[in-house]
């Protein structure tokens, strides 16, 4: 089956091709905050796990847990809200994230923070959904892919210093301050969305005759493939600090190179030849620093996976068409949080089994299987 998407020119616009860059810079600080507070567990396991009295795996939990309520809640949680203006919405699962993260910082118990996670990741759920359709819907289609970009460049960077940042707060004050400030951070983030963030379509895009119902089968297709890559690729990335070292710089490396990544993919304009490209170089960065974990080959690792997800995210909006933005602004963090939930648990039961060397072939072969099928998905 041979999938294409709507082409840039069938597009109605503005005819400008300057990005709304306020707008794009203020949900990316919302992107920012969010996988913020998705990673600061792991970034202040120990002081946490102390302070609630529990073990440190259980501590770890509190991230699985978040990806297991992503993926349940987001699509149920769009439905719920699609009347509402999307910019409200944003705020208001801002708002319900920064309440989240303020009874973490409260909680006398390991069963409260548990109640305060669910809900948080409930609201990144939502949060993750209505920026994705938003953004789709604030720029023309031939933008899209750079404005996809910026937004996830807030992402990469609330991996690359958000967590490590409070990691820093944690060990000056304490872990329940870093959440306190995450909280501050998240208003903050509300109160910007609701002043800058437009409620319509800045760069208003039109349809096309049949456009709105009729690209549901192909974008399901290519969620499917991406989703079989991030298994693969998560998989792997759980055990980058045993495939690879020291594991700090590892770690470094990989997020300082995810950054580039998303940057090369703003710049490329062939969005579907791109997402296959990154997914092969993922594929082979995979099975390479598997078998030898040097910093370079993480450094390649990095560039590539991090492409993957812009081209991926911007060629499933715009296989979607304005009539199932919704949806695919959904689907976008159920396949990915679904992509690490069921990664690690695979990738933990290959390490079990047969030792962390024995990791970068399976995943490798994920990634490269998804690779071939959004080739010829693609072609």
């Amino acid at each position: 089956m041979t999938l294409t998407s709507p082409s840039p020119s069938t597009r109605t616009d503005t005819g400008t091709d300057r990005l709304p860059w306020p707008v794009l810079l203020t949900l990316g600080g919302a992107t920012l905050v969010m996988v913020t507070g998705e990673m600061l567990p792991t970034a202040v396991l120990g002081p946490m796990s102390r302070g609630l009295a529990v073990s440190e795996s259980a501590a770890g939990l509190l991230v699985s847990i978040w990806a297991a309520v992503v993926v349940v809640a987001s699509i149920p949680l769009v439905r719920l809200t699609r009347g509402l203006p999307r910019q409200h919405v944003i705020a208001g699962s801002l708002v319900a994230f920064a309440l989240a993260a303020a009874a973490t910082a409260l909680a006398p118990s390991y069963a409260v923070v548990l109640v305060a996670r669910t809900l948080g990741a409930a609201a990144v759920g939502l949060l993750w959904s209505t920026v994705n359709a938003h953004v789709a819907d604030l720029v023309p289609d031939r933008l899209l892919g750079r404005a996809t970009s910026v937004v996830l460049g807030g992402a990469t960077l609330g991996m690359v210093l958000g967590t490590p940042i409070g990691r820093v707060i944690a060990d000056l004050a304490g872990w329940r301050a870093s959440f306190v400030v995450l909280a501050g951070a998240s208003l903050v983030a509300a109160a910007l969305v609701l002043r800058v963030v437009p409620a319509a379509a800045a760069a208003g895009t039109t349809p096309e005759p049949g456009e709105r119902g009729g690209a549901l089968r192909p974008m399901l297709v290519v969620t499917v493939l991406v989703a079989l890559a991030l298994v693969g690729h998560y998989g792997a990335y759980t055990f980058v600090t045993r495939l690879a070292g020291p594991p700090a710089v590892a770690l470094l490396v990989f997020g300082l190179a995810s950054a580039v990544g998303v940057v090369l993919a703003g710049r490329v304009e062939r969005t579907a030849l791109g997402l296959v490209v990154a997914t092969v170089l993922t594929a082979v960065a995979v099975l390479a620093v598997g078998a030898a974990g040097s910093l370079p080959l993480v450094a390649l690792w990095g560039v590539a996976s991090g492409a993957l997800p812009p081209f991926a995210q911007t060629l499933v909006l715009r296989l979607a068409g304005p009539g199932h933005r919704a949806l695919a602004g959904a689907l976008i963090p159920v396949l990915f949080n679904g992509g690490i939930a069921v990664g690690a648990a695979l990738a933990s039961g290959v390490v079990a089994a047969y030792g962390v060397g024995a990791l970068g072939l399976p995943a490798a072969a994920l990634v490269l299987v998804a690779a071939a099928g959004l080739a010829r998905a693609t072609r």
